[in-house]
């Protein structure tokens, strides 16, 4: 009984070490990825890729992907 205690304790172990280190690579992305969207908001209206909308009937809208 003594053996599967400690082998129970040592699982316990090990998963609060996994979800720590699962916690500390996602804290990571998650700041990367806030990098990435701070420069890409950066940009300016001239250079968005799908252009400005105009008042005019038929192409009021721009044309989808």
């Amino acid at each position: 009984m003594f053996e599967y205690e400690l082998h129970r304790m040592n699982h316990a172990q090990l998963v609060r070490e996994a979800a720590a280190q699962r916690l500390s690579h996602e804290a990571a992305e998650s700041a990367g990825s806030a990098r990435g969207l701070r420069r890409f908001g950066r940009r300016s209206g001239s250079q968005d890729p799908e252009g400005r909308v105009s008042g005019e009937g038929r192409g009021r809208f721009v044309r989808a992907a």
